[in-house]
């Protein structure tokens, strides 16, 4: 820390600083919370921040600061004092620290202004400002208000009573003894592998450990992200990882129950991979509305707005929150019925309580289009093709198809190729080759489908009719086929191609846009690898190769798949995807 004597001193002893390294300008005269001040200056996730009386600036916009500060010093001069005027447009632009940002801001460069709250952060102009900027400070409890925002705002309900009022001192522990979100994260998906184990036992002890480990994971995936927000410690890396490991955690302990079950004599596997089918095309329901409508011009609904009016009745948030199941409610469900049932009363748990969830959701979704006045923009068009996974058959289709019009023709030859598809391998003969002819029609339809930008109404429905289609027909035909151990290997291939499809949308969150079309037409897109899967059936029919193949289909895509993204997620072009906590 260094004292500048005025404007001009600051930009000299700015310049000095070597060029990697983070610098701030904090008026002396400033009266606040630390955690104001930790707020404005320590988020390494924005290039330029500010609070009222300080900035701070990261190395990629260190050159535009010291280029604000010369224009603010020779617009105040070098060694003038600060005085506040009557067309400044706010009173934290008075200060050296607020003209700047909004010399910033007017250059070009973006400058993140964090919610404060009721924390206090302020220059005052006198004694009286100043008695009265410090009885304020002293009014809050600045610790207080610290381990609230560090609570994710907006979390369901077994997590917001059952476990936040806790973790959030547990997260301060481990910001005491320097750990880490990032070692809390990876000791979250130990934690959970070892509850897999667990229940892969197959004894009742086992599954009662299995239940309290996965609780316990569960708090430290909550606590990592509470640290985060307490210490504000992002990084691209932390953003990975907390993107891929509660899938990766659910997909492990869905397995350990299969496994633990068959060694119990029962086969749960098709109700293992029927889950993860299910949770992942509820994601996708999401993830699809909300990037067709993240941007959307004149974004009106009478749906919403009712949705709006109901959040102020406090009850309907909270049962609104538990219906869609969301991830601690699920996981609570889990461990209690894990430690005191059968896998296979879990599993039916899964299959209907997501089932009534996806219901509800995708209905609400469904009205919000359908009532809704938007306009749909190029981003928006862009990421549904993105999160469509349209391989080189598709795409090749959609080249040389003529766009296909009308307001619900992609989502309807979409949901039609789904059908053939999912029909074809449920009720042709297994092993026919009717079944890989129904594949090819797939590929037309699905080529068909994303030959126009996805701007329709509910074009948000192709993504999600794809990964039906494709998920479905790997389960079914790997049920069908009385192959051993089919099914655990049909389990792998959609865990890596899920991994894929998650991989995509935190990708396109962060700003980043897809994976490469390399990794797209490498994999064979969605289409590509359910016609290979229809081919691999009608080849290798009833035969052991087949369980072989869907092997080395699984290792072959998560290989791929978890090369490139490992390779992007280090990558300084990472995003830093996290989500924000409760403002103070």
């Amino acid at each position: 820390m260094q004292t500048a004597a005025d404007a001009g001193d600051a930009a000299t002893l700015l310049a000095a600083v070597p060029a990697g390294r983070r610098v701030a300008l904090v008026d002396p005269r400033f009266v606040g919370h630390v955690h104001a001040l930790r707020l404005g200056l320590t988020d390494p996730r924005f290039a330029a921040a500010t609070v009222p009386g300080a900035l701070t600036a990261q190395p990629e916009a260190r050159g535009a600061l010291l280029r604000a500060l010369r224009r603010t010093t020779a617009a105040v001069g070098a060694g003038a004092p600060v005085v506040a005027r009557d067309t400044d447009p706010a009173p934290e632009d008075r200060t050296v620290p607020g003209r700047i940002a909004v010399a910033l801001e007017a250059e070009g460069t973006a400058v993140k202004r964090p919610e404060l709250g009721s924390l206090t952060a302020t220059v005052p102009t006198d004694a009286g400002a100043r008695a009265t900027a410090e009885s304020a400070r002293a009014g809050v409890d600045d610790e207080a208000v610290r381990l609230r925002s560090a609570v994710k705002a907006h979390d369901g309900f077994f997590t917001t009573f059952a476990i936040s009022p806790y973790s959030r001192y547990i997260a301060r522990w481990c910001a005491r003894r320097g750990l880490t979100p990032n070692q809390v994260t990876t000791a979250s998906l130990i934690t959970a592998l070892i509850a897999a184990g667990a229940a892969a036992t197959g004894t009742r002890g086992g599954y009662v450990a299995a239940g309290i480990l996965l609780l316990v994971s569960f708090v430290l995936d909550c606590t990592d992200g509470q640290l985060a927000r307490y210490s504000l410690q992002y990084s691209t890396m932390g953003a990975w990882l907390d993107a891929t490991f509660d899938r990766a955690k659910e997909y492990a302990y869905y397995a350990g129950l299969a496994i633990g079950a068959v060694r119990g004599g029962d086969d749960v596997w098709v109700l293992a991979l029927g889950a993860m089918v299910l949770q992942a095309c509820r994601h996708v329901v999401d993830f699809s509305f909300n990037e067709a409508n993240h941007d959307a011009i004149a974004n009106t609904s009478p749906t919403a707005a009712l949705s709006d009016k109901l959040d102020s009745v406090g009850w309907t948030v909270w049962a609104r929150r538990m219906i869609v199941l969301p991830i601690g409610e699920r996981w609570a469900m889990i461990a209690v019925l894990t430690a005191l049932t059968t896998p296979r009363i879990v599993f039916y748990a899964l299959l209907i309580g997501c089932s009534l969830a996806a219901c509800y959701t995708t209905a609400g979704r469904l009205l919000r289009s359908l009532t809704r006045r938007a306009s749909r923009t190029d981003r928006a068009a862009q990421a549904l093709a993105d999160l469509a996974d349209s391989g080189p058959l598709a795409q090749g289709v959609a080249a040389v198809a003529p766009g296909l019009r009308g307001a619900f023709t992609a989502p309807a030859v979409a949901l039609l190729g789904t059908l053939v598809m999912i029909g074809a391998a449920l009720f042709l003969p297994y092993g026919s080759w009717l079944i890989v002819a129904a594949a090819a029609v797939y590929v037309l339809l699905s080529g068909l489908a994303v030959a126009r930008p996805l701007k329709g109404v509910l074009d948000w429905l192709v993504p999600p009719f794809f990964r039906a289609a494709e998920y479905v027909t790997i389960l079914v035909l790997a049920a069908r086929s009385d192959v051993p151990h089919a099914v655990p290997a049909a389990f792998g291939l959609v865990s890596a191609v899920a991994y894929h499809h998650y991989d995509t949308v935190y990708r396109i969150r962060g700003g980043t846009g897809a994976p490469p079309q390399w990794l797209v037409r490498t994999i064979g897109g969605h289409e590509g690898r359910t016609a290979l899967v229809a081919v691999l059936a009608a080849v290798l029919t009833h035969a052991a190769g087949f369980t072989t193949a869907l092997t080395a289909l699984a290792v072959a895509v998560a290989l791929v798949v978890l090369v490139e993204s490992i390779r992007f997620w280090v990558s300084s072009s990472a995003p830093a995807v996290h989500d924000e906590g409760e403002l103070a």
